[in-house]
């Protein structure tokens, strides 16, 4: 078993696993020979909230090479705070954080090589950055990160949530401007409420016996979507007969939410270019947040939230 990538883009990389670190303490990574995937899927979340997360290759990585007995297929789970460090100590650059600077405040890295190895028979991924001081002289930086390589049988069990399919999908307004909301709304109830209908209506509320509150956004657009959340083109051959079985398009499709799940959903800004959310009435919400835009984007962090029963709503 080898794998040994040059990771180009450190940003993205410690963005998106920083939001999922907010999800959970410790996560799953599979690489394949054309995609990097992240999941979280520990029914102990908060709410039960998922995410399946699959990042193209050339987005992020250079010099590329997996071998394996498992069709060149690695899975692993390790701490997705140790991973956080280890990408911190690339650059300060990598992330906004004070904290970041002042670990290391002379050193970026030219070159930052991910890698699998063998400590002390302990499997660690390892990260090794090079590069130059402000001085003018090289450095080298090591970090290693322990990890457990999953049989691949148990890899082989890792599915997606199954859902039926939505009754609307509605490109989100910026979640970073959401999460300003929902953070006030937070004091007020456990449960929130996201509504949307095919005219581009977006609600978002609360009731509850002693407060009712509701925030709605109009014309946020209502895209077509294939598999995996990538937007479809609208001459599709079955388009005609698809949009004869459409909705009422002013009908609202409502699902209630733990309003902690969502706000840990919305740690996501930070990767977000494009957001669409797609409701499956009184069942869950599928929301995918794209790295980059819809058209070429290099991958697409897929949440899962699912609904709960409250008798305000």
């Amino acid at each position: 078993m080898r794998f040994r990538a040059t990771i180009e883009n450190v940003p993205i990389f410690y963005r998106l696993i920083q939001a999922v670190e907010k999800l959970q303490k410790k996560c799953i990574m599979k690489f394949t020979e054309t995609e990097m995937h992240v999941i979280c899927n520990d029914d102990a979340n908060e709410g039960g909230i998922q995410v399946w997360s699959v990042v193209k290759v050339d987005t992020m990585f250079t010099s590329y090479r997996i071998q394996s007995n498992a069709d060149n297929a690695i899975t692993l789970t390790l701490s997705a705070e140790a991973l956080l460090s280890a990408l911190r100590s690339s650059s300060s650059s990598a992330s906004s954080s004070s904290v970041a600077a002042a670990i290391l405040p002379s050193y970026d890295a030219d070159e930052v090589v991910m890698k699998l190895a063998k400590k002390n028979e302990q499997a660690v991924l390892s990260f090794e950055m090079y590069g130059m001081s402000r001085s003018g002289r090289k450095v080298r930086v090591a970090h290693d990160v322990r990890i457990d390589v999953m049989r691949p049988a148990e890899g082989d069990k890792l599915h997606e949530p199954r859902c039926p399919d939505p009754e609307v999908h509605v490109l989100l307004p910026p979640l970073l401007k959401i999460r300003t909301i929902v953070e006030r709304l937070r004091p007020l109830s456990d449960v929130l409420a996201l509504r949307a209908n095919n005219s581009g209506v977006l609600q978002l509320s609360v009731n509850t016996d002693t407060v009712k509150l509701e925030t709605q956004w109009v014309k946020c657009g209502n895209p077509s979507m294939a598999k995996h959340g990538m937007a479809q083109n609208d001459e599709d051959d079955d388009a005609e007969d698809a949009s004869l079985n459409k909705p009422d398009p002013d009908q609202m499709f409502c699902v209630l939410v733990s309003i902690r799940s969502f706000l840990k959903f919305l740690n996501s800004h930070v990767v977000s270019a494009t957001t669409i959310l797609c409701l499956c009435h009184n069942h869950c919400a599928i929301l995918y947040v794209y790295i980059g835009e819809i058209a070429d984007a290099g991958g697409v962090l897929t949440y899962y939230i699912p609904t709960v029963i409250d008798g305000d709503e």
